[in-house]
């Protein structure tokens, strides 16, 4: 085949890995070689949602030894193969680079031989590009569970981020799809990696030569739908993983059904809202503060697809609100459906130097379609409607604000509409 052949094939074949999205890995240019990287993504290439699309992502090779059954390029599957040597994916990065086509490489690989030797050639690129060309863009290559620890040590060194793929939430659905991966296997190498980042980090700030080491730490992705494992089991996993080797983000892939598919797999695909809320409840244990526990329970173990996580817990958590927006804390204010992370750092910020109303926070842009029913403001308590002052009220959505409470009179006859007397405002 030709080298464009090649990638019509091998290209297609990566697009089921969605583990290659890239934050996190400043790399200056050294002025001998091509390209650098920002910490935010790769070089400088943004789409306006933060993400980066400008990544070569292909496959070393589509050919495997294992037969996963949720896998297109399985061993048993009947498809087109492809390979190509170390020295065609350099030419071909470096190609598109200068062309301004990509800024980064994404490399997989399907297993040759032995996980050592899928290493060794993936590492060979990595190397190439690295000490050969001086390439400063962004890599990621994917971890081979089951290499040694001293392949996985020097790929680090190449890498921007690596990922080691779960590909399914518990060692049953992986007996029953995957028989030939092992759930202790797939942990042993994103261990491996996460206690040589944590020396290397360790030793940088004794040490100003110690090498760089993944620099925009890890992932892996979970495949959603193949199997009947509830939400609550796939987000009990993600908390295990988050924990014990601080994954910098974990990717849910709907499982989408493909021509002559095993009778074991799911003939429809995944609710592609699934995958929505599970990102949802992802980021909300990321950055909310929330446990994988409070989004479901036994009971009802999956998250509801019509609402967002967050407010299917505030509502089935009453008890928690109202919340004062001038007095709780920025843990507190994470928990309110409508507001979000940087809302929170700015109320916090601001009632420093004065207390709240509710048109202050539609100014912050909260979302108090849903924030009205959980907060409190200096003109705001949820369900009470005060008497108005002004003759003229401002258009806007919503509840009418508020401009000042009215304390109700309890001997003397004034008016009816305010005076306890009557017994109703």
């Amino acid at each position: 085949m030709t080298v464009e052949q090649k990638l019509a094939i091998l290209a297609d074949a990566a697009k089921y890995d969605a583990s290659c999205a890239s934050s996190g890995a400043p790399r200056a240019g050294n002025g001998k070689g091509l390209g650098h990287s920002t910490g935010i993504g790769i070089c400088h290439s943004y789409t306006p949602d933060g993400r980066c699309v400008s990544l070569l992502k292909i496959l070393l090779t589509n050919y495997c030894t294992y037969d996963c059954v949720f896998c297109v390029n399985r061993v048993s599957s009947d498809i087109r193969r492809a390979r190509f040597t170390p020295a065609e994916v350099i030419g071909l990065t470096l190609d598109f680079y200068k062309r301004n086509y990509i800024e980064g490489l994404f490399l997989s690989s399907g297993i040759v031989q032995s996980p050592d030797y899928t290493m060794e050639q993936l590492i060979a690129v990595a190397r190439g590009l690295r000490e050969e060309h001086a390439f400063g863009g962004y890599i990621h290559l994917k971890a081979i569970p089951g290499a040694s620890a001293a392949l996985l040590d020097q790929a680090g060194t190449y890498a921007d981020r690596m990922s080691a793929n779960m590909e399914l939430p518990t060692q049953q659905d992986l007996v029953q799809l995957a028989p030939d991966k092992r759930v202790g296997t797939i942990e042993g190498a994103m261990g491996q990696i996460h206690g040589r980042k944590q020396e290397l980090d360790e030793d940088r700030p004794r040490h100003r030569a110690t090498p760089k080491f993944v620099p925009a730490g890890q992932s892996t992705q979970m495949i959603v739908g193949a199997t009947p494992s509830s939400d609550r089991q796939i987000l009990e996993t993600a908390r295990h993983l988050y924990g014990r080797y601080r994954l910098r983000r974990i990717y849910y892939s709907g499982f989408s059904p493909f021509p002559l598919g095993d009778a074991r797999l799911p003939q429809r695909p995944a609710p592609l809202v699934r995958e929505h809320r599970l990102y949802q409840a992802d980021w909300l244990m990321r950055y909310y503060g929330f446990d994988a526990r409070e989004l479901t329970t036994e009971g009802e173990p999956n998250l509801r697809l019509d609402r967002d996580p967050k407010l299917t817990w505030a509502e089935a958590n009453e008890d928690f609100f109202p919340v004062d927006v001038n007095t709780a804390s920025r843990e507190l204010l994470l928990r309110v459906p409508g507001i979000g992370y940087r809302n929170a750092e700015r109320i916090v910020s601001i009632r420093r130097y004065h207390r709240l109303s509710y048109a202050d926070l539609t100014k912050l842009h909260v979302r108090m379609k849903l924030a009205e029913r959980f907060v409190t403001a200096t003109d705001h308590i949820p369900g009470v409607r005060w008497r108005e002052d002004r003759t003229e009220m401002p258009s806007r959505r919503g509840p009418k604000p508020i401009s000042k409470p009215v304390q109700m009179g309890l001997f003397e006859a004034g008016d009816p509409a305010v005076s306890a007397m009557s017994g109703e405002l």
